[in-house]
């Protein structure tokens, strides 16, 4: 199964259970033969966002997969980091490169075991995107945020307005300040298949500080 097809079969993912069954398969090879060979651009682009808008930990890595926004928050010297992810075999290839406090393992698209305000910020990279998690989880992001936090994340072009994102954002409005997008190229040169031109928002904004 080459990239094209993994990124064709995790865009076809419909229910949580799909996605536990999907990337048991993927963890061992997904930086390998999906990451490094599509030149993955997003998690660095979140991680140097969230670096640059002054963000800070605890932070929460939303839909860790296998630490990939993790490890370039460290290079820039941001933690403690928390990864969370419903995958336990993507997970366990994250938490064997030694950037996170701890990986909790849960299902995005409900509540969250995790108090009000736990984290000075939330980062995500890819997790926001065809057949995974809607924009239903924002507010538990927002919940598990401190007030005046950041959060930076990536959400595909392709669902932002057909997937309810920009209409859930505008919801939340009252929560949140300092609101921005920017346009990015999810992957970079090299990149193959059809989905090697695919475009992504970069959304980064604050919880108010009440």
């Amino acid at each position: 199964m080459g990239e094209g097809d993994d990124l064709e079969g995790a865009y076809a993912l419909r229910t949580p259970e799909d996605s536990v069954r999907y990337y048991r398969d993927w963890a061992e090879r997904y930086d390998r033969d999906f990451a490094a060979s599509m030149a993955y651009r997003s998690p660095d682009a979140v991680a140097e966002l969230y670096a640059a808008l002054g963000g800070k930990g605890p932070v929460l890595d939303v839909g860790a997969g296998t630490g990939l926004v993790a490890e370039a928050l460290a290079r820039r010297g941001i933690g403690p980091i928390d990864g969370i992810d419903i995958s336990e075999e993507m997970l366990r290839v994250a938490a064997a490169k030694g950037v996170y406090r701890q990986a909790i393992r849960a299902d995005l698209t409900r509540p969250l075991d995790l108090r009000d305000g736990a984290y000075a910020g939330c980062v995500s990279a890819g997790t926001f995107t065809q057949g995974h998690v809607g924009p239903s989880a924002l507010g538990e992001l927002l919940r598990i945020t401190a007030p005046g936090g950041l959060l930076v994340l990536t959400v595909h072009a392709a669902v932002y307005e057909r997937g309810g994102f920009a209409a859930a954002f505008a919801r939340l409005a009252e929560g949140i300040a300092a609101f921005a997008t920017l346009p990015i190229d999810i992957y970079g040169p090299g990149a193959t298949g059809d989905h090697a031109g695919d475009s992504a928002w970069l959304v980064s904004f604050r919880r108010r500080a009440n």
